[in-house]
């Protein structure tokens, strides 16, 4: 059978980067973005040809300027969300030991909250899906 209206799935890496206080860092999204305005846990595109592991490392230094490798780094959860233009596959890793301070490079607001204050904030839905996952660590 013939698949119709076949769309293009987006693959997006994503980070829970954790602090000593056991706090999440959430960035809001660029006004000139997709879902401007909304909280989410850092990250981005893997490029074609790239492996999820090396575009978090390379998203992470681009948004963040802060350093993380593959041995600091733990697959954690994914979710899927069917988007109007395009089908998206959020991949989550977890993250407690960098180097560097983090600090937005893109001009937007970056926050440190509490597993349990993360509801509060307004998260796409790949994003929102993830919550329950991290608490769970807690």
């Amino acid at each position: 059978m013939p698949i119709i209206g076949h769309k293009n799935i987006k693959t997006v890496v994503s980070l829970a980067l954790i602090n000593n206080a056991d706090e999440i860092l959430l960035s809001k999204r660029p006004k000139n973005k997709h879902l401007a305005g909304f909280w989410e846990f850092p990250g981005g595109k893997v490029e074609p040809g790239e492996m999820p592991e090396s575009a978090l490392i390379r998203e992470i230094k681009e948004e963040l300027d802060i350093n993380i490798n593959n041995k600091c780094i733990a697959p954690l959860s994914f979710s899927e969300f069917d988007y109007k233009e395009f089908q998206l596959l959020l991949l989550l890793y977890v993250c407690r030991r960098w180097v560097g301070e983090p600090k937005s490079m893109e001009n937007n607001e970056i926050i440190w909250v509490k597993p349990n204050m993360l509801r509060k904030y307004k998260m796409p839905p790949a994003d929102d899906a993830l919550i329950y996952c991290i608490q769970d660590l807690f």
